[in-house]
């Protein structure tokens, strides 16, 4: 049974299922458009006969600055990965900064000399941008908002709807670094230290990828509500059986042992430098060979397959050799996450 609220929760913006049911319910039936209905990373569509894509995020994270990054990189890597996501090569990006009154300009300018070194190393530039300032008590210090539009010269269609019965599902890299570090970082733990957000540009491993198979399906970073919630997701929307083994998904020690200390699971946390890629099985070892030769997918892996099933679910095989299925996350996670 659904549940109607009538405020605004946490939840909402947890990347989970409420997260879901808000866009589902709320701002696609009343901004329904071809575009809007894929729900992708980002818009894809052709301007003269060029494909493009274009792509928008905002960025709140608590706290600005964490082991591995900060709100400025990660604002450029952010939306540079969600265009790489529909297989094109970032050009250009826009930033928004919402500031309160009485914000440090130092850190300011710290932000933003960490925006410009990720947009350089990302090969991209920030190309136009806007800023407001509130009362103090109106916003918490500050919070980014990055556009970007991206050219996409692929030839396939990367969507969820090109998954097929027999994909691979890869994933890049350990998953839930960046959780692991804002929790470090929150909550002062004594081996904070060995904790570093993932956050770091997707764009040159995609286009490795890309370069190595023409056959690849669908691609997703696992960003807020983690690796469980992205491949729910896309469970849900294409109607297949995702399979997953837990053997096969790589967690760093620390990182399971902040998931021990405060009660979380390694599957939903945020990730900001993590891919999971679809494409088939005869291709799976050519696109993990490339992963691999690529410094951001050096550790990539094979965890799992995708068969028919209309239920649209993910089941993961523990293990102890049991199973259990995957589904959205329900209730907060770690608010505030990006």
């Amino acid at each position: 049974m659904t549940i109607k609220f009538d405020r605004i929760l946490l939840e909402h913006g947890g990347g989970g299922l409420l997260s879901n049911e808000l866009i589902a319910k709320t701002f696609l039936p009343l901004l329904k458009n071809p575009l809007l209905e894929e729900l992708q990373d980002g818009a894809v569509f052709e301007v003269g006969g060029t494909k493009l894509c274009f792509t928008t995020d905002s960025y709140v994270v608590h706290p600005r600055f964490f082991p591995g990054g900060d709100i400025g990189s990660l604002a450029v890597h952010g939306t540079v990965n969600d265009i790489a996501m529909c297989g094109g090569v970032p050009l250009v990006l826009s930033a928004g900064f919402i500031l309160e009154e009485g914000f440090q300009m130092e850190e300011l300018e710290r932000i933003v000399r960490s925006m410009a070194v990720a947009a350089k190393s990302a090969g991209v530039v920030v190309a136009t941008g806007d800023t407001k300032v509130v009362p103090r008590g109106a916003v918490d210090g500050l919070f980014i908002n990055t556009s970007g539009i991206g050219v996409i010269r692929y030839g396939g269609v990367l969507s969820v709807r090109s998954i097929r019965p027999g994909d691979a599902v890869l994933v890049s890299g350990p998953i839930g670094d960046h959780g692991a570090a804002i929790l470090s970082a929150r909550e002062d733990l004594g081996f904070a230290s060995a904790v570093a957000s993932d956050s770091a540009p997707l764009n040159g491993l995609v286009e490795t990828i890309l370069a190595a198979s023409n056959e690849i399906h669908c691609m997703r970073d696992a960003t807020r509500g983690g690796l469980g919630a992205i491949l729910a997701e896309i469970a849900g929307q294409s109607g297949m059986r995702i399979t997953i083994r837990e053997e096969a998904i790589p967690v760093r020690d620390e990182v399971r042992g902040i998931c021990e200390i405060l009660g979380f699971d390694p599957l939903f946390l945020a990730n900001e430098g993590r891919m999971a890629l679809f494409c088939p099985a005869e291709s799976a070892e050519t696109v993990l060979r490339a992963m691999r030769g690529h410094e951001r997918g050096q550790d990539a892996t094979i965890i799992g397959t995708v068969t028919e099933d209309r239920r649209g679910r993910v089941v993961l095989e523990t293990i102890i050799g049991g199973s259990r299925e995957i589904d959205l996350p329900t209730g907060e996670l770690v608010p505030r996450i990006c």
